[in-house]
């Protein structure tokens, strides 16, 4: 059953060591939950990305939550590089596992679904592939010709963690379009999210919701957090705030929501 909490409790659930999936910056990244994570003194999280991330990434790596770096790309996108994750990286503070975005998603499907691994071609003859030990590369069993491929062990985190417009009053939360927040949570072992309200309905009971519901079955706990995506934005309620970034890739404070 979910639960709702303060953000407080909600980031304690997290235990030093944890595995953490995190959205990218466009796709409702829990900030607040990431600076109230730093403030307690998380440490030596396993941070994955899906499949890429920036802001929160950084701020993580920056506050020295982070002991491995999961992702296809780290970046602050048309702000620049991510300046922590950089330094980071180069002195060897964070072991940085390089992926791919379609490794990364197909390795969340196998583990929403239950399978110990997954197919997937693309990878083979790559840098990536080559320093990945935990990615194996077989003969396909059913090709009577040489025909190789790459089997992915499933990405089963300890928890997922975003931000989302809004939960109803029974713990479902209402993604939107951003559907891989889902495949997120059906991945994770637990799922916390910090939401901007709880509204007094159903969303099951609202045709223009139902669709992009996620049922609380994979929702553990929840924090209401008005901008809790800040400065990063969130559809239908507020949008990114330019400045903010660009002061933090400047190396200035990057201040608090309005």
């Amino acid at each position: 059953m979910t639960q709702t909490m303060s953000l407080a409790d909600l980031v304690g659930r997290v235990p030093d060591g944890a595995m953490v999936i995190v959205p990218p910056d466009y796709s409702g990244v829990a900030i607040a939950a990431t600076r109230a994570l730093v403030a307690r003194g998380v440490r030596d999280l396993h941070l994955v990305a899906s499949p890429s991330s920036g802001l929160q990434a950084d701020l993580l790596i920056a506050g020295g939550c982070v002991a491995t770096m999961e992702a296809a790309a780290v970046s602050l996108g048309e702000f620049g590089m991510a300046p922590a994750f950089i330094k980071a990286v180069k002195s060897g503070a964070v072991r940085m596992l390089d992926s791919t975005c379609p490794a990364i998603h197909a390795a969340l499907n196998a583990a929403e679904k239950g399978l110990p691994f997954i197919p997937l071609r693309g990878l083979i003859g790559s840098d990536v592939l080559r320093h990945r030990a935990d990615w194996k590369q077989i003969q396909n069993p059913f090709a009577d010709a040489a025909d190789p491929i790459v089997l992915l062990p499933a990405l089963r985190p300890d928890f997922a963690l975003f931000h989302a417009a809004a939960a109803d009053c029974e713990g479902n939360v209402w993604v939107g379009r951003r559907l891989e927040l889902s495949v997120m949570a059906h991945a994770a072992r637990a799922t916390l999210v910090t939401v901007e309200r709880v509204e007094e309905c159903c969303f099951f009971d609202r045709e223009d919701h139902v669709a992009s519901v996620l049922p609380s079955l994979y929702v553990d706990a929840i924090a209401v957090v008005a901008r809790g995506a800040w400065p990063l934005g969130v559809d239908e309620c507020y949008p990114i705030e330019p400045a903010a970034l660009r002061r933090y890739a400047e190396g200035k404070p990057l201040g608090d929501p309005p």
